[in-house]
């Protein structure tokens, strides 16, 4: 049976049943404390009650740091990881795990979504679900929901179909000031290799004779052997060779950084050609063009040639065709050409 406990305006349940541990709970009205009395005597009763009492014992805070020590420290992504933990340990930290609801959760989501992009907290929300997951099937907390898999998650937004327009890559190469950028981004054309995994190549694992690149860490963590075209092979051989073994030198950061100050040099210089000849700026030329927009264009490139969905992903390292489609943007005009 169910007692109550008035204890400095807080009230305090009490649970006892014969063949079931003592459950306890403090709660800040009466009614609160009699509709989780009432729920674990009927779960009692119809024989499905699992014990909370570890999750309603673990603070959510515990709950983040035993997840990045044990889970997230073994992934690549253990720092951003590390980022989503801190946000919400700012909002439900020192809760347990069993207090925070669905309610809670879809508060923080829309709340969430006027301050950042639906990708961010989609990106946090699985993080958040992952950490109850193994709460339940490693750490024994069977008896705690995942409230995030009760709410509705953002919509992503539509994938980009930015391609290069004519002009715009020389345009941006030639007032780019950095010695690498020039090479590197016409290197990201020819074979639609990530940011990341073009800034971090080395010789070693690069064969110009067989004409491959082989990438050992990738973003979906499988090894990868990108093929070289022509060109990209005499873009390697025009590039002095390193003491330290890398072939470009320079950090993923400093190639954004690089592209970004190039991209807003050649607009200016484009904008001021065309107040010169008394023209209109077309608002489209080198606006919103990203680094990342150079593996969009070599995927949509590689259709372009006349290679299939599988030999393309062989390349690019996608894994589904769906998220090879959100990377490919095939013009409806050159498509119209082999209509004919």
């Amino acid at each position: 049976m169910a007692t109550f406990q008035k204890r400095s305006g807080n009230w305090r349940a009490i649970v006892t049943r014969k063949g079931f541990p003592r459950q306890a709970k403090t709660f800040d009205t009466k009614t609160e404390a009699e509709t989780w009395a009432a729920t674990l005597e009927s779960e009692m009763g119809r024989g499905v009650f699992v014990s909370r009492k570890e999750a309603e014992s673990t603070t959510l805070s515990e709950a983040l740091n035993r997840y990045l020590s044990e889970v997230s420290s073994l992934k690549r992504s253990h720092r951003t990881e590390k980022i989503y933990a801190e946000t919400w340990k700012k909002t439900f930290g020192p809760r347990s795990l069993a207090s925070i609801t669905s309610t809670d959760i879809a508060k923080y989501r829309d709340k969430r979504l006027r301050e950042v992009s639906e990708n961010m907290v989609r990106l946090e929300l699985a993080l958040l679900s992952h950490v109850f997951t193994i709460a339940v099937k490693e750490w024994g907390m069977t008896g705690l929901v995942n409230p995030v898999m009760q709410i509705r998650k953002p919509k992503l937004p539509p994938g980009r179909d930015r391609r290069l327009l004519p002009g715009e890559l020389d345009r941006i190469l030639s007032a780019s000031e950095s010695p690498v950028l020039p090479a590197l981004a016409r290197f990201a054309v020819e074979t639609g290799m990530r940011q990341a995994e073009i800034s971090g190549m080395t010789w070693d694992l690069v064969d110009l004779k067989k004409r491959t690149v082989t990438l050992l860490v990738t973003k979906n963590g499988e090894k990868r052997i990108v093929p070289l075209s022509p060109e990209a092979v005499r873009i390697l051989e025009r590039i002095p060779r390193r003491l330290d073994g890398k072939v470009w030198g320079v950090t993923c950061h400093a190639v954004s950084v690089a592209w970004r100050r190039a991209v807003v040099r050649a607009r200016a210089t484009y904008e001021k050609e065309c107040e010169e000849k008394g023209t209109k700026p077309d608002p489209a030329f080198l606006g919103n063009l990203t680094f990342h927009d150079l593996r969009h264009e070599a995927t949509s490139r590689f259709f372009e040639k006349g290679l299939n969905p599988m030999q393309v992903a062989a390349i690019t390292g996608h894994k589904t065709l769906q998220m090879l489609k959100r990377y490919t943007h095939l013009k409806a005009e050159d498509l119209a050409e082999l209509l004919k």
